[in-house]
Order: structure tokens, then sequence, then C-alpha cells
């Protein structure tokens, strides 16, 4: 293991010397890994990729090669995923955008909707206004009703902005069918990596009494998506996966016939692992007696995660020594470019290398140019 380890250190500096810094490196074995984990354990759904959490369309093309359909939330994203797999399908266009994508945004611009009614998509839907749009500038689209659940303990929540009550649900549902539209399904989301797995079960149990009342007043729904939420181990604080997954291939067989279709929308469970950055020291001084390193990726860019995600990715260095408590800052000039005010390294100068792991979800897909510095470069292995 700690051979292993030396290589795969060894093996970042190499890619931060050849491409320069910042470089975000994209693991894609660690990706299919995720992938088979995935799909081991919760072997009766299928995984539509949250494209928002890594755009980047070579991501796409691995996860769509093996097997994996897409959650969209706009008509870029869609394009995204829609052009790769044409591009790698043998299949008519028509045949493959029901099963393929999900675009899972419950407000869509009038432009959006017009561009996405030829390819007949599956949309998300929460309220009688985005239902008469839908109507009106989308009418082939297959319509999936997202419900308002619990969020409780989750890093990222989001029943504040999103979802029906479940007590208007079927009367919305009822409601698309006066007018001519179709709702195929009903979804939810427990908010952003749930350590509270109570909110799948409540969800699940909340999707089930939808189920029944819809199908008592004459119409049967035949999928549920859970969307996602999927924990990430960040670090030991975060419940396991496949405890998570046994609950939730349980409450499957018990509250959901067999013929039902269950899809989930994982993004950081798929991603967050397979990415590494390095990032230079381009900077350092000592102010109130705390030693400060300044960066050449910062909260404008990679880590972005850190002010749009809660979360948090510590920094290591490829040198040895004692550890003691230190800044770290952004390449900008705005002081809300700082990465932490208590990270533990050794001593470093200027142009010493760091690195951070578990940084492959909600980071780069942030990036901005602020202040004129790009974004890191992406480097792809074991594609």
């Amino acid at each position: 293991m700690a051979n292993r380890s030396s290589k795969w250190l060894e093996s970042l500096k190499r890619i931060a010397h050849k491409n320069g810094t910042p470089v975000l490196i994209i693991d894609h074995e660690k990706i299919r890994q995720n992938y088979k984990e995935f799909k081991a354990e919760l072997p009766r759904v299928q995984a539509y990729y949250a494209v928002k959490a890594n755009p980047n369309p070579e991501i796409v093309k691995t996860l769509y090669k093996i097997g994996a359909s897409f959650d969209v939330a706009s008509f870029p994203e869609f394009m995204i995923a829609y052009k790769n797999i044409k591009h790698l399908s043998k299949k008519a266009q028509q045949d493959f955008i029901w099963d393929k994508i999900i675009y899972a945004n419950t407000i869509k611009q009038v432009e959006t909707l017009h561009k996405l009614d030829q390819y007949k998509p599956l949309v998300t839907f929460d309220n009688i206004e985005e239902l008469k749009k839908i109507k009106k500038h989308c009418p082939h689209a297959g319509l999936v009703l997202r419900i308002r659940v619990p969020n409780t303990g989750s890093m990222v929540e989001l029943s504040s902005k999103f979802g029906a009550h479940p007590g208007e649900a079927v009367d919305l549902i009822l409601e698309a069918l006066a007018v001519g539209l179709v709702v195929e399904g009903l979804s939810f989301h427990v908010g952003s990596q749930c350590n509270n797995f109570e909110n799948y079960m409540q969800a699940l149990q909340i999707s089930a009494s939808i189920f029944k009342e819809s199908e008592s007043r004459g119409h049967k729904i035949k999928i549920i998506d859970i969307g996602g939420g999927f924990p990430v181990k960040y670090n030991n604080k975060v419940r396991s996966f496949k405890l998570l997954a046994r609950k939730l291939n349980v409450e499957f067989d018990r509250l959901f016939a067999k013929d039902i279709e269950i899809l989930a929308e994982p993004g950081r469970f798929m991603v967050a692992n397979a990415g590494t950055l390095v990032t230079k020291v381009i900077g350092k001084a000592v102010r109130d007696g705390k030693t400060c390193y300044y960066l050449d990726d910062g909260l404008y860019h990679t880590f972005s995660g850190i002010a749009f995600d809660h979360c948090q990715y510590p920094l290591k260095s490829f040198k040895d020594g004692e550890k003691k408590v230190c800044a770290a800052f952004g390449p900008t000039c705005d002081a809300l470019d700082t990465i932490s005010l208590a990270e533990e390294l050794p001593d470093l100068e200027l142009e010493d290398l760091v690195y951070a792991e578990n940084i492959g979800a909600y980071s780069i897909a942030s990036s901005t140019y602020f202040n004129g510095f790009p974004p890191a470069k992406v480097v792809h292995i074991n594609k």
C-alpha cells in the first residue's frame, strides 16, 4: 500500500510539472468503480448521473459506456449528454432519449422548453404554472412530479426551493391529465450528501401513499425517481452507503411492485473521489503570528465547493516535516477567497506543490474567470 501511495504521489507531481498548475486529475477507473458499486448495491435502480456535479464530456462518455443514464438541469447540460450519447449510440435518437436523459429541473425557461420539445423528453415539474408552461411550449414531454420531502441532516437542503406539497400531488397529476399531458413518475430529493437515512425512508413512504391514491383515482404511476444525496466518505462521520442501500432495497420491495421503474440521480457519489487537485504556493506571509500560504487555485475556482457545497478539502503536502496550523488563500484580490484558516501543513516554500483529494464533485463545475484567473486544467487518467 505504501509503495502504491508513493507511486500515486509521484504521478501527481509528474502531471503537475507537465501541465502546470492548478491541475485537476480525473481518474476514470474510480468512476467505473463507483458506478459498479452503485449498481451492485442497488440492482433495481437505474443510475441517472447528475451532470451538474461535474459536466466534463469525458466523464459523460465513460459513464454512458458502462450503462449510466443522465440527469440534466439546463439545456447546455442536456446537449452535453445528448451529443455524447448520440455519438456513441448505434440507436436512432428517439430510441434512447426517454431512458437515457431526464430533465430534472422543475423550473424551465420558455426558450428551453421550445428547444426540448423535439426530443420528447422526460421533465420534472412541481407547480401548476410550470404545468401550463409545459403544455404550451413542450407538449410532447413526459412528466415527473417532484414532491417535497424531509431534508434534515443533509449537507445541502433542497426542499425549501423545490417540490410540491404531498397533499397537492394527486391533484397536480390529475390536472396534467386534464390538459392532455401524462405524468409518468414521481420524484424527490432528500438533499445533497444525506447522512440521515430516515429522509429516504420517509420519502419512500410518502411516495408510496401518493402512488396508491393516484391509482385509486384512475391514474397509475410507472416511475419513482429517488433523486441523489448518496453519501461520500469525505470523513469518518459519514455513514455507510452499503447500509443505506440495504435499507432502500427492503423498502423498494415492501412498497413498490416489481414492474415499477426506479431511478436515481447520483452525482457526487460517482465523481467526488475521482478528482484530485494539485495547486502551487505562489505567495507566503506571516500575519498576526500565523503563516499564510497563497495558492494558484481558490474559492472562485476548484475550491468553489467550500462556498457553494458546504464542503472542506484538506490540503496535503508532498513534503514531510512537522505540521503547523496555517492559513491558505486563493489567488484573487477578494478576501472571500479563503480556503482555510486552520490547515495543518509542514513549512512550505514558494513553488511547492500541495494537493486536495475528493474534489471531483461540485468544484470545477462552478469555476469562474474572476480577476482573469482561468479554471484549473483538467487531465484524465485511466480512460
